[in-house]
């Protein structure tokens, strides 16, 4: 199967949360390389700002989405295909977040987290992959995860789990369909000036139950730090060299390098190396043991960093 996806002008990009912060910034990448994109949202006032701010004419298409529902998912991919033909790049990148101790919450606050951020991405696979596979001209899909599914910390339990999850379909789908043409990856940032923080007015009132009614505010009187944040047209454009560079992890922040390498020693100690290894399930199981994906990723990260000297 040919896959081009390192020329990117006339194809089609699909974005979903597109229509502020990451995937704002995202779309505005693609764009910016001649894509014509799907800014998918479920935020009316979002998607006619961001179709003022990216300016695209009829190379931008907006659609209210919401991402957990899978009628509404597979109509807005048709509706898609019908303005521009060929879908060639997934961006799952819709999400929300609570943060807060593990006790305080509610089955509501983890049925809405998973069900967007879990949920939402396993329908965008289900709904675009066979899509991307079947026109034969490569596809990309990427996820937006978080570094909190590379460094998880306290107080993050329910998003740092959906993070992890996503993380984990993107290494897995590496490998079986890389092959196939179709390129797959785990975007992780750390903090973006985005709306995420505001999602809470979206949830659903089935799931309005929450336990992080207090912690909630005491974050937001904590105090404005999107200074500190990279810009929605850093992470956009550091999304658009992941593609182009087929990275299978794409990261942001520097200043997690201590806490990434931590937690691959820590593994990598608690290994039991002490015990003899079985050579026959050893043979038998080998493809349990090695990613190849994660292998060749080893190779390409430290050639795109002899590449930046």
């Amino acid at each position: 199967m040919e896959r081009n996806m390192q020329d990117l002008g006339g194809k089609t990009a699909f974005v979903t949360g597109g229509a502020s912060g990451i995937g704002l910034g995202i779309a505005k990448a693609l764009l910016g390389q001649g894509m014509n994109v799907v800014i998918a949202d479920i935020r009316d006032d979002h998607l006619d700002s961001a179709r003022a701010e990216l300016d695209g004419g009829d190379k931008v298409l907006p659609i209210r989405l919401d991402v957990t529902d899978r009628e509404a998912f597979a109509a807005a991919a048709d509706k898609a295909e019908e303005t521009f033909g060929k879908i060639h790049i997934l961006v799952n990148n819709a999400g929300v977040a609570v943060v807060g101790p593990t006790e305080m919450a509610t089955f509501a606050d983890w049925d809405w987290v998973m069900g967007v951020n879990v949920g939402g991405t396993v329908n965008g696979i289900v709904t675009m992959l066979p899509r991307l596979l079947s026109h034969g001209e490569g596809g990309h899909i990427v996820c937006t995860a978080s570094m909190s599914a590379l460094v998880p910390v306290g107080g993050t339990t329910i998003y740092s789990s959906t993070k992890a999850a996503v993380t984990s379909m993107m290494e897995c789908m590496r490998p079986e369909l890389e092959a196939r043409g179709v390129i797959c990856s785990a975007f992780c940032p750390g903090a973006v000036q985005s709306n995420i923080a505001d999602a809470g007015k979206t949830r659903p009132a089935e799931l309005a139950e929450t336990g992080y009614a207090e912690a909630d505010k005491r974050r937001q009187d904590g105090g404005n730090f999107f200074h500190l944040y990279q810009t929605k047209e850093e992470v956009g454009e550091r999304v658009l060299r992941g593609i182009l560079d087929d990275e299978l992890y794409i990261l942001t922040h520097s200043e997690f390098l201590e806490g990434v390498r931590e937690r691959g020693e820590a593994t990598t100690l608690a290994v039991q190396d002490h015990l003899p290894e079985n050579p026959e399930y050893k043979e038998t199981f080998a493809m349990l043991f090695r990613n190849p994906a994660i292998t060749e990723e080893i190779a390409r990260q430290k050639r795109l960093k002899a590449e930046r000297g």
